[in-house]
């Protein structure tokens, strides 16, 4: 079985941080159910609490890793992520 880290990139107060956290977490709960599915690691950081995040992703935040690579910024689509979820080797 394989695995995924994903790592969402946010700051508090951020509305599209919000939203793009209740996307991923519903995403993550129906992969839950599906055979064959990776096991999936969730971390959450932000932009507040790291100089280089800042700089990196001021303009862009929320920010969706998967395994280190940006998968999608600003509004993160269920669809989409739940294909590349599956597609993680």
């Amino acid at each position: 079985m394989s695995t995924a880290h994903l790592t969402l990139i946010g700051k508090p107060g951020c509305h599209l941080c919000d939203d793009a956290r209740v996307v991923v977490t519903t995403v993550l709960a129906e992969l839950e159910t599906e055979a064959g599915a990776p096991t999936v690691l969730l971390e959450e950081k932000s932009i507040l609490d790291d100089a280089e995040l800042h700089d990196r992703f001021v303009e862009d935040i929320p920010v969706l890793l998967i395994n280190g690579r940006v998968h999608n910024y600003w509004r993160i689509d269920p669809v989409r992520l739940h294909t590349a979820l599956l597609e993680v080797r």
